[in-house]
């Protein structure tokens, strides 16, 4: 097949909504990306209104660290990439080889000759 054909077809998704499920039917707005970046813009919008509620009240806290204004949410951040920091260095020492498995696996086991139904082509 031409390259330029192939690449050209994964270019365009089917997007006829009758061949597609129920819920694919309903969330198929999300197609268009502007309505995905309304969708952050508004996350950052929730997320910023949450970081200055939080100086409007006031906070019967067990550490002195936590009457800081937006510590949870600072520390709820932080925490996060920590986590996927660690993550990445704990691949460095968790990562196996691709064929790791493989033989005891039973794909790679040889299957007996007799048989394998093989068709010929004859030139």
């Amino acid at each position: 097949m031409n390259k330029d054909v192939m690449s050209n077809d994964m270019k365009i998704p089917e997007t006829d909504p009758s061949k597609l499920p129920w819920l694919g039917r309903k969330l198929l707005w999300l197609d268009n990306m502007k309505n995905v970046d309304r969708i952050v813009y508004a996350l950052f919008i929730v997320c910023a209104g949450l970081v200055a509620a939080d100086f409007m009240y006031h906070k019967h806290s067990y550490l002195d660290i936590e009457d800081i204004p937006g510590f949870y949410a600072a520390y709820g951040f932080f925490m996060c990439a920590a986590l996927v920091v660690c993550a990445r260095v704990m691949r460095i020492f968790l990562k196996r080889d691709e064929d790791y498995y493989a033989p005891k696996d039973v794909e790679s086991e040889a299957y007996p000759e007799d048989q394998l139904s093989r068709e010929t082509i004859n030139d």
